[in-house]
């Protein structure tokens, strides 16, 4: 929808990965954020994620990025990206140390219904996942999100919510948006 509605000189940031697949739909103030990207007053830090677990999975699922935002005067915001939780986004917490952090924690596996019965790969985080991200960075909020929004997506937002709950993480911590909801965080 976006590659018909939107005007083909509309400004648009992507990863490295998607510039020549933008490019080719016509249009042509694209700009690939390799790493740091200024606009305005706001700073984009793009970062890495991974999209599975296994050599295999993530071959096929290809580069992913997470990025940060960063404004003065308002908060430093992790989009983590479709990613399991793993050493490196430890690390840009670490870094970075975001304000917010919006996940997508819906527990996504790849492969058929069959396949998923086996294998069982995440290639998002899960409830677990997502809870330990809480407790690693408990003076972030946390934004969970591509809850219930996909077939793949095996975690509920009752399910996230009852792992949270059982784990002592505060709501005030963990948002669970419903679908349309907006959320404002101030710094």
């Amino acid at each position: 929808a976006a590659q018909q509605l939107l005007p083909k000189d509309t400004p648009l940031l992507c990863s490295p990965a998607n510039e020549a697949a933008i490019r080719s739909k016509g249009f042509h103030h694209v700009t690939a954020v390799v790493s740091t990207h200024a606009w305005g007053d706001l700073r984009i830090h793009r970062l890495p994620g991974r999209h599975g677990t296994s050599a295999d999975i993530l071959q096929m699922m290809g580069e992913v990025s997470g990025f940060v935002f960063q404004a003065a005067d308002e908060p430093t915001l992790y989009w983590v990206g479709d990613s399991v939780w793993y050493d490196e986004i430890a690390a840009a917490i670490d870094q970075w140390q975001p304000d917010v952090i919006v996940t997508h924690s819906g527990g996504a596996v790849w492969g058929s219904q069959r396949e998923r019965a086996h294998a069982r790969e995440r290639i998002i985080m899960d409830a677990a996942q997502t809870v330990a991200m809480c407790h690693y960075a408990p003076r972030s909020t946390i934004i969970a999100t591509h809850l219930e929004a996909l077939d793949h997506c095996l975690t509920s937002r009752a399910e996230l919510r009852q792992a949270a709950e059982n784990a002592g993480i505060s709501p005030a911590q963990l948002l669970i948006p419903a679908d349309g909801e907006t959320i404002e965080v101030r710094r």
